[in-house]
């Protein structure tokens, strides 16, 4: 097994550092497709193979995308090497669990469409689950031939973050999926999320072999009656690989603070500026954010969408014990301005 053969698959150094001399001669490495409840698919130079799980690694543990080391005689995973990027959801649910999306993923090419499909409040949970993981994200603004106005959702998209970029093409045209090939270098791997119907089974097809069955939309909301059910990794013709993944309902925040203020980072940094360090930006003077949003800065709605993530965030990541200090302090303030009123009113 050659390095060269390893990186047409995503293997880097970043893996490579990690294996003990003589290691990669008896637990050869491969590259998780797809992960079901009691086995999984990998890739390996020579091709795809089927692989147990030993008793201590569950298959919830592991995520398309991963690289493990394998048991070339019995096929079955040994261990599972550090990730570099790791793309997971808040699981349904009142517990607070992890939903795995995709691993080592170097682009989230996050796809919706140029018609009703197109919320901005989705497409910053989607650039807060890229912030969040290192990944650099991409928004693809499909079916643009059916408007006329292709470029204001450009727009759109590229003034919901200083760090992302927007590209407009039709999905069902294969010179026009060239544009995503910058993306799609030999080697690296881009991971497809968005609604369901906008086109990810679409471009899969197109930029790969790969047959993903797909049916037409609903009449009225442009949402798909059928999409992908399972995450999948899938070469394309580029030399890279693709993830596609099913439509999302929801993507819940829970330790997201870090992404969410690289996606919004213009909004982070301004607060700073406010006279109080604990600002609420809502009537304090000296607020830095409230003179923007007068001035005509900042968009008044992202910023209300900036708050929401954030109070989202915060409850979904806190512990019990935090939770309940957090219920205590609202009390107390509570209090304190019931005493003041009647202080005032005395």
């Amino acid at each position: 097994m050659t390095d060269a053969s390893l990186a047409a698959l995503g293997w880097s150094d970043h893996f490579a550092a990690q294996l003990e001399p003589g290691e990669i001669e008896a637990t050869p490495p491969a590259r998780l497709c797809d992960v079901h409840r009691d086995r999984v698919q990998a890739m390996t130079p020579a091709g795809e193979i089927s692989l147990t799980l030993p008793g201590d690694i569950q298959a919830g543990d592991l995520a398309v995308g991963d690289w493990v080391l394998i048991d070339p005689v019995e096929n079955r995973v040994v261990r599972a090497l550090e990730r570099r990027s790791i793309l997971r959801r808040r699981a349904a649910g009142t517990v607070l669990m992890h939903q795995l999306i995709a691993a080592n993923v170097d682009t989230l090419m996050i796809v919706t469409s140029c018609n009703a499909d197109f919320n901005p409040a989705r497409l910053e949970r989607y650039l807060t689950l890229a912030a969040s993981s290192d990944t650099k994200p991409l928004i693809v603004l499909t079916k643009a031939d059916l408007v006329g106005n292709a470029a204001d959702y450009v727009r759109q998209a590229e003034a919901l973050s200083p760090h992302v970029s927007a590209i407009t093409l039709d999905a069902r045209n294969t010179a026009a999926l060239g544009r995503l090939l910058p993306w799609l270098q030999p080697g690296a791997t881009a991971a497809l999320v968005g609604s369901s119907g906008v086109g990810k089974s679409t471009i899969l097809n197109g930029l790969s072999d790969e047959s993903s069955e797909t049916q037409g939309n609903r009449k009225g909301d442009n949402k798909g009656r059928h999409t992908t059910t399972a995450r999948s990794l899938r070469p394309t013709h580029s030399g890279a690989w693709l993830i596609d993944t099913p439509g999302m309902r929801s993507l819940g925040m829970s330790d997201s603070g870090d992404g969410i203020d690289r996606v919004f980072s213009d909004l982070t940094e301004l607060a700073t500026t406010c006279k109080f360090s604990d600002c609420a930006h809502q009537s304090e003077p000296g607020c830095a954010i409230q003179a923007g949003i007068k001035s005509g800065d900042i968009d008044a709605v992202r910023f209300q969408r900036w708050e929401k993530l954030l109070a989202e965030d915060r409850f979904n990541s806190e512990t019990p014990s935090e939770a309940r200090a957090r219920k205590r302090g609202f009390t107390k303030k509570v209090k304190a301005s019931v005493q003041g009123k009647r202080g005032r009113q005395g």
